[in-house]
C-alpha cells in the first residue's frame, strides 16, 4: 500500500528517527508519537492504516493499555508490537490484548519492513468482500466471517483482522492438518523456515476464545510434528 498512514508510537528517539526516516523511505506516511496519551489523540483525530507500538511507554499508559484501547475502537486496524522485553509471556501479554505481530528490540530493519508490508497487504485483502458464507457455527461459538463479531457460550466479543483470517483458514479446511509453515506463510506472509512464537500464541487465543477447556482442546488441535487441525464437531 503506497502512501498507507502509519502511526508510530516510540519514545526512543534513535529508534524513532531509523524508523521514520527508512518508512518514509518505502513511501508511508508517517505521524509520530512517543507516548499513549498522545497516540490515542492521533487516533482521534486520523485515520490509520497501521501502528507500530512499543511495549513500554512514559507517563503511565503503557503499550498494552494502548492497545487495549485500539481494539475497543477498531478490532480490525492492524498492530506490530515492538519491545525490549524478550520473556515469552510479554509476548503473549501483547498478542493477547490484541497486537497483530510481535517484534523484539533490537529488530531487524527489513525485517521489520517486510512485517509492516505484509500487515497493510493482508488488510487490504480482509476488507475486500470475500465469496465466503456469513456466519460459521461450531460447538457454542458463532462468527460473522464479515464483520468478524463473535460469541459463545459466556460473551460476546470482536475479532481481530488475523485472528478471523486465520479462522477462516481452518474452517475451509475442517479436518485438515495445517502445517506450521503453511500458516506462517498464508496470515503472516512469513516464510517457512521463521523461527517465532506467534503462531503459537494465536492457537493459544483461539482456544481461550472458543474451547470449552482450553487446556484440553476439542476443536483447535495440536498434532505433533505437523502442525494443527481445527474439527467443527470433536
Amino acid at each position: 500500500m503506497n502512501n498507507a498512514p502509519i502511526l508510530l508510537v516510540e519514545d526512543e528517539q534513535h529508534i524513532a528517527q531509523g524508523l521514520i526516516f527508512n518508512l518514509r523511505q518505502e513511501g508511508y506516511l508517517v505521524t509520530h508519537v512517543e507516548n499513549g496519551e498522545d497516540a490515542l489523540i492521533e487516533l482521534n483525530r486520523k485515520t490509520f492504516a497501521l501502528i507500530i507500538l512499543d511495549r513500554m511507554l512514559p507517563d503511565g499508559l503503557d503499550g498494552l493499555e494502548v492497545c487495549r484501547r485500539i481494539r475497543a475502537l477498531d478490532p480490525q486496524l492492524p498492530i506490530l508490537m515492538l519491545t525490549a522485553m524478550g520473556r515469552e509471556q510479554d509476548r503473549i501479554d501483547g498478542l493477547s490484548e490484541g497486537a497483530d505481530d510481535y517484534l523484539s528490540k533490537p529488530f531487524n530493519l527489513s525485517e521489520l519492513l517486510l512485517r509492516v508490508h505484509g500487515m497493510l497487504r493482508r488488510s487490504a485483502w480482509y476488507r475486500t468482500p470475500a465469496r465466503l458464507e456469513r456466519s460459521y457455527s461450531f460447538g457454542a461459538s458463532q462468527i460473522d466471517l464479515d464483520s468478524g463479531e463473535a460469541k459463545n457460550q459466556e460473551s460476546h466479543f470482536q475479532l481481530t483482522e488475523l485472528e478471523l483470517r486465520m479462522l477462516k483458514l481452518f474452517f475451509s479446511h475442517e479436518g485438515e492438518v495445517l502445517s506450521r509453515a503453511y500458516l506462517l506463510r498464508a496470515v503472516w506472509g512469513m516464510a517457512p523456515d521463521t523461527e517465532t512464537r506467534t503462531l503459537d500464541n494465536f492457537i493459544v487465543r483461539l482456544r481461550k476464545y472458543f474451547e470449552k477447556n482450553p487446556a484440553r482442546p476439542r476443536h483447535f488441535v495440536t498434532v505433533r510434528g505437523q502442525g494443527y487441525v481445527f474439527y467443527k464437531k470433536p
